[in-house]
């Protein structure tokens, strides 16, 4: 058996409906390097699981590792797999729900800041969350991942 060598993440896409349609949560990627971007600095929240990890079980938890709150737990709607540009393979489930943003205590990572430098730094995955139209949340969100709000609105459409 080989070793896999694809890189593997997994995620919720949550969304609600409103009087405006339908609102899906995103977050802005943190860090240096996203600061002062939107367009394709917004994801689903998601991050990378080992081989012997469930991708649903993956999926629910990185939701609370990235956003600090509890996944909800309504029908998971599986949304398929995407591969981005970088090569990650991204797996997703959209969950309705509405989970109380005052939560929001994002996890962090830790890089070399400024680049050479050899300092360390600290940052939040994600610096903000948001609740998007379908509309809006195409026009910010990784290309990739624009795939999975099409799935979503043939679903809740």
């Amino acid at each position: 058996m080989t070793a896999r060598t694809t890189r593997r993440s997994a995620g919720l896409l949550v969304y609600r409906h409103t009087g405006e349609g339908v609102e899906v949560l995103l977050g802005h990627m943190g860090g240096p390097l996203w600061a002062r971007k939107e367009a394709g600095a917004w994801t689903l929240p998601k991050g990378e699981y080992a081989d012997d990890e469930p991708a649903w079980e993956a999926a629910r938890r990185e939701f609370r590792e990235e956003l600090g709150l509890a996944p909800p737990d309504g029908e998971a709607v599986p949304l398929g797999e995407v591969v981005q540009k970088n090569g990650k393979a991204v797996t997703a489930w959209a969950v309705r729900g509405d989970p109380d943003l005052t939560g929001f205590a994002p996890g962090t990572f830790t890089m070399e800041w400024p680049p050479r430098s050899g300092r360390r730094a600290e940052f939040p995955e994600l610096d903000r969350v948001a609740w998007l139209g379908l509309e809006r949340a195409r026009e910010v969100i990784i290309t990739a991942q624009a795939a999975f709000l099409d799935r979503l609105a043939e679903h809740s459409g």
